[in-house]
């Protein structure tokens, strides 16, 4: 209750700091590239963003608040009135709380069931934030969607955003009879953070055979490695909203670690030993994302010296619970089918791709949509405060069309 009326408080304060943020934090030095959907309000999308955060700086200084506090209170969304065409109940599954979104029609037979993990870099994002998003879903697809709060970073370290949603998941699988899906017909999607999480809990299920086989996974513009933060998409969209290179890797090691600290080293990347680095060269190259992707000014960066005292800090980042992209070989082939949604001016699509390939070579059958138009988020702004994006829309689209073919 206190936060609300501080905000009120704060209005002009705020107000003043998205100026502020305008024009000291440089907006027009951040790269919209004239090929990305709707420009202009990407623009204003940003002003608001950059001012939101000065604003959290603000109030961290202060004490009131912290910068994250605030972030997560700004996003958090209005609350949405009754869905005429679904049933939305607030759960937990084992201990995970989540909201289940299941379509009032009658149904022919048993209907299909998605688990959603939400984006926002394992900081930000909640059962709120992606609300419209599950309802389109579950609306649109005829599907029985649980949406999971996992535990947010950097209060709660890895592994526990992967735990929640593996718990969650077994936990729907092993009670799928009181939501009348069909045990054959279980998904698990997510995007950026979320597509990670997704990736993870399908490697980890993959070999049990206690449980119903994964129908499919839906990633959503993924981040699936932590090796590399210089792949010819790093370099080519580095200041291009909603995620830039820096913030790429400050929110990992938000997960990691909960805190930023060698965030230069690991932009760099002196925190992998020159001998790992090569042994994962197979997945983790330039050398594997088709030229087309590359034309946009790339280069080839000289090898940083690696720092030992580094790697020590952030070693797990080889865990592929955590960098799926990392995974053997006799977990991937054993993946379900797959959907890849990419964004062509987004850092993290060179991991996408990177994915797809992998996925392939070892006979894994994958539909891969690529947003010519597309940039980080694009999915979450298909409807935004009153003006939309339609290569979100698009994009949502396509991962409904892909549902419904299963």
């Amino acid at each position: 209750a206190l936060l609300p009326a501080l905000l009120l408080l704060l209005l002009p304060l705020a107000a003043l700091a998205v100026a502020l943020a305008t024009v000291l934090l440089g907006l027009p030095s951040y790269d919209i590239p004239p090929g990305v959907n709707q420009p202009a309000k990407l623009r204003l999308v940003l002003a608001v963003l950059l001012g939101t955060a000065a604003l959290g700086r603000i109030l961290e200084k202060t004490g009131l608040c912290s910068q994250i506090t605030f972030g997560r209170y700004v996003r958090q969304g209005r609350k949405l009135g009754v869905d005429p065409k679904l049933f939305i109940q607030d759960r937990h599954f084992n201990k995970v709380p989540v909201r289940v979104y299941q379509p009032k029609a009658t149904s022919g037979g048993r209907r299909r069931g998605i688990l959603f993990f939400h984006g926002g870099g394992w900081v930000f994002g909640s059962l709120d934030t992606y609300e419209k998003v599950c309802r389109y879903l579950s609306r649109e697809s005829e599907s029985v969607v649980v949406s999971v709060q996992y535990r947010l970073a950097p209060e709660h370290k890895y592994p526990a955003a992967y735990e929640d949603c593996l718990h969650a998941t077994i936990h729907f699988m092993n009670n799928i009879e009181h939501y009348g899906v069909d045990p054959a017909n279980v998904i698990v999607c997510g995007d950026s953070a979320g597509g990670n999480l997704a990736a993870a809990v399908s490697q980890t299920l993959a070999g049990r055979s206690d449980l119903p086989k994964l129908r499919a996974q839906i990633l959503i513009y993924p981040g699936l490695q932590a090796l590399d933060f210089n792949l010819p998409s790093y370099q080519q969209n580095r200041g291009v909203p909603l995620l830039f290179r820096e913030r790429a890797a400050f929110f990992a090691l938000q997960y990691l670690n909960g805190d930023a600290l060698h965030m230069q080293e690991v932009l760099e990347g002196s925190h992998i030993p020159p001998d790992m680095r090569l042994k994962y060269r197979k997945w983790v190259s330039p050398d594997n994302i088709p030229e087309k992707f590359k034309v946009r000014g790339v280069k080839p960066l000289r090898p940083t010296d690696f720092i030992a005292e580094v790697y020590e800090t952030v070693k797990r980042f080889c865990e592929p619970n955590l960098c799926p992209l990392l995974a053997e070989d006799a977990i991937v082939h054993q993946l379900p089918e797959s959907f890849i949604l990419t964004c062509e001016y987004d850092v993290l699509r060179d991991d996408g791709l990177l994915y797809k390939k992998r996925l392939e070579d070892n006979g894994v059958r994958v539909t891969w949509y690529h947003l010519e138009d597309g940039f980080h988020g694009v999915i979450s702004l298909y409807d935004y405060c009153g003006f939309s994006f339609p290569a979100g829309k698009r994009g949502l689209d396509s991962v409904v069309n892909f549902l419904k073919s299963l």
